[in-house]
């Protein structure tokens, strides 16, 4: 093969015609730099697909392609050389951990884990075989600019409230939620400086040193507190390392006085934009309208409000972490096998728990643990010890010559990246999403592929093999076959989605109207039961969407449809509390009260102290003949601060049949306590109980009515009125000045 050409997956160009020696790009590279251009960038444009389902595909074609086109290559050169390296072995043990998971685990959540890991380590084999020191410039500005077009989407968010996007917390670009937004952008500042450092143009810098700072003010837009500090570690880390790398900074020449003109680029740009106020009607806090300054410093200064860590999303995290603790306590050798910690975690909640918080740990690490065991301690302890390794490294290399300190800043920058991103893994779970996934396989192929070049690693670590055709031909035809069942998942996933959706929709609007038994909306509820089924059929281990029709048409009394969605779900979450009691409480209105016993027993191992179940407990002591007993137990857990709607309706209920009024008054006392809102329907009830021939308590009924008529908003005023007794409208008549 003669040196002027360049093979770019099946075909061999002129290297000087077109111009591509500066990179010596080959097709896979460009496929994975395109892929860090596409997949930030894109996203849905309603709910289905979920935006990281669309971004899962996209990597899974990406990578796929640059697989291809990496051993279409390999065919075409004959024998040829291929780089392994020891990181290889965090991915496969992870992987193959995974598979064996699933004879003993969740076997569907295990079998995404195994995927997952196969892909993530196809993503470090093929980086440090196509990354040479050159052709990192090509990823760098793959990363940079997917990094600039989710930013572009953020700001319109943030800036003119641009609802293009589905998204939750907003500006959330094409992520969902801003926070997995921020930790994405913040992962690729430190790319973002190595190209500064790379372009020989200086006007051409200054341009690249605005985007930077366009996407710094992005990341301050979204207000992400552990992707802000990962901000502040970088604003002195990497000047830093700039500075110390200098040598290895290609555009040379520069003086004193332009180094400051770009430093002053770079604030004036943050100052100018971060400077501009929001108009997203979620983000403004009465009549001020913060700008992405304000929100960060504002968000920053959260970090030690005591009430964060009492009751803002701290707390909720540390609960989450206390009982991921749990759970590695109980399950240290072999963990509770890949992907099952959503499975498994409502055994390990704190007493009285009886909702799950989240599907993920936030906190990659913790959650590495409790799932793979010691697996996961060998593999976490192994790739933190060649990050630390791979560190005091990049520190002894020589920054004296040009080609060590260009090596020594891209291993530095990259370090950073994984710093960072390693920062905000404790607060989140970059790993499971596509973009930020992807950027962390990619930042290790790079250290990888330095390590190759530089000669560090000893042999059972670096090692080159030679492929014959035949071995080559083999991974070709696996990758095709590979292709063709991502092309399956993510339409089957994508048509799931799309369904199970389009279903919740319809059955929250019915559940909104006011009316949902009107016989108007028939068609539609037909309609949705026919997407749950064939969404379920698809997907039967889907839980974050279908319990919440279930939930709607339990609201308007379809108990029998919303019972077998629960059960859809417990089929394969078997601990998730308040689905079991939801299914128990579906069999009380369906009369079978010994199927109800079972499932109410069942969530009582997990939670005996739940709400909802010293409720339910009252409930099917009252329905099973037991009325006595449950009128005991109720006014106990009343008098003991257990507070729950179905409680407080039971409580009253049983109080007004057996003219048990004490508990009644306690009951209904008890609701206005804990949802004021409601009050005005409690006061009612009171009143009436007060002004009842059996108690005939004159005074505390006057009181009753006078607060019921002060908790009724204007439009229910002569309503409520109409129905206090006559004799008692008079004497407030004459007490107050009402009418």
């Amino acid at each position: 093969m003669r040196n002027d050409t360049f093979i770019g997956g099946a075909f061999v160009f002129p290297a000087k015609r077109w111009h591509l020696t500066k990179f010596r790009v080959d097709g896979a590279a460009l496929s994975l730099a395109l892929m860090m251009v596409v997949v930030p960038a894109m996203g849905a444009r309603h709910e289905a697909p979920l935006q990281d389902t669309l971004k899962s595909a996209g990597v899974a074609f990406f990578v796929l392609t640059a697989a291809f086109l990496y051993f279409w290559r390999l065919r075409v050169l004959g024998a040829k050389t291929v780089q392994w390296h020891g990181l290889l072995i965090f991915p496969t043990t992870l992987a193959f951990y995974a598979l064996g998971s699933m004879v003993w685990s969740h076997a569907y959540l295990g079998g995404v884990e195994a995927i997952r890991w196969l892909m993530f380590g196809l993503i470090v084999f093929l980086g440090m075989n196509v990354w040479t020191i050159r052709r990192v410039a090509l990823l760098a500005w793959g990363i940079h600019l997917g990094a600039v077009l989710a930013s572009l989407w953020a700001a319109l968010q943030f800036w003119y409230d641009w609802q293009f996007f589905a998204q939750g917390p907003n500006p959330a670009s094409t992520f969902v939620n801003r926070n997995f937004f921020a930790e994405f952008v913040v992962c690729t500042l430190p790319f973002s400086v190595l190209l500064l450092t790379r372009v020989r143009d200086k006007t051409s810098v200054f341009l690249l040193a605005f985007s930077l700072a366009f996407n710094v003010v992005a990341l301050m837009m979204a207000g992400t507190r552990s992707a802000l500090l990962g901000l502040a570690l970088l604003t002195v880390l990497l000047p830093i390392l700039v500075v110390r790398y200098r040598h290895g900074v290609v555009s040379v020449g520069w003086s004193m006085g332009r180094g400051l003109a770009l430093a002053g680029v770079l604030g004036a740009s943050v100052f100018a934009l971060g400077s501009i106020p929001t108009a997203n009607a979620s983000l403004i806090v009465g009549v001020h309208r913060d700008s992405a300054i304000e929100r960060a410093v504002k968000r920053s200064i959260s970090m030690a409000d005591a009430d964060e860590y009492r009751s803002g999303s701290f707390s909720i995290r540390a609960r989450l972490w206390r009982a991921t603790g749990r759970m590695i306590q109980a399950n240290p050798f072999l963990g509770v096998g890949a992907g099952a910690w959503e499975v498994h975690i409502p055994r390990y909640q704190e007493a009285g728990s009886q909702l799950e918080t989240d599907y993920y740990a936030h906190n990659e690490f913790l959650q590495l643990l409790a799932e793979y065991g010691v697996f996961g301690v060998a593999v976490l302890a192994g790739l933190l010890a060649y990050l630390g390794w791979a560190a005091y490294r990049t520190l002894h290399i020589s920054g004296a010559t040009a080609a060590g300190a260009s090596e020594a800043l891209l291993r530095a920058l990259t370090l950073s990246s994984l710093l960072v991103f390693f920062l905000v893994s404790n607060a989140g779970f970059p790993w499971r999403m596509a973009g930020t996934g992807a950027l962390f396989a990619l930042s290790l192929s790079v250290l990888a592929a330095s390590d190759v070049r530089l000669e560090y690693l000893p042999r059972w670590c670096v090692r080159l093999g030679v492929w014959k055709e035949g071995l080559v031909v083999f991974f070709l035809c696996i990758t095709a076959i590979c292709s063709g069942v991502a092309i399956y998942i993510a339409k089957q996933a994508i048509e799931c989605e799309t369904k199970l959706i389009e279903a919740t929709k319809i059955a929250l609007t019915i559940a909104k109207s006011g009316y949902p038994n009107d016989p108007r909306w028939q068609p539609l509820k037909t309609q949705m039961l026919q997407l749950l089924r064939e969404g379920i059929s698809i997907n039967p281990h889907y839980r974050k969407l279908t319990p919440i029709a279930a939930d709607a048409m339990a609201g308007w009394g379809d108990w029998k449809n919303a019972l077998w969605v629960w059960e859809s779900v417990l089929s394969s979450r078997p601990y998730v509390v308040v689905l079991l009691a939801n299914v128990a409480r579906a069999h009380v209105y369906a009369g079978d009260y010994a199927k109800a016993q079972e499932y109410l027993q069942r969530a009582q191992a997990l939670q005996p102290a739940a709400p909802s179940l010293l409720s339910l407990e009252v409930i099917l002591l009252s329905k099973t003949g037991r009325e006595q007993q449950a009128a005991v137990r109720a006014m106990e857990l009343l008098k003991k601060g257990f507070v729950d709607p179905d409680l407080v309706q039971a409580a009253y209920t049983l109080g007004i049949r057996n003219q048990d009024w004490t508990l009644s008054i306690q009951a209904l006392q008890a609701g206005i306590s804990a949802w004021p809102a409601r009050a005005m329907d409690g006061w009612m009830k009171l009143g009436n109980i007060y002004s009842s021939p059996s108690v005939h308590e004159e005074e505390k009924a006057l009181q009753a009515y006078r607060a019921a008529l002060a908790a009724a908003p204007p439009v229910m005023r002569e309503k409520v009125w109409a129905e206090i007794p006559s004799a008692y409208r008079s004497r407030l008549q004459e007490s107050t000045a009402v009418r």
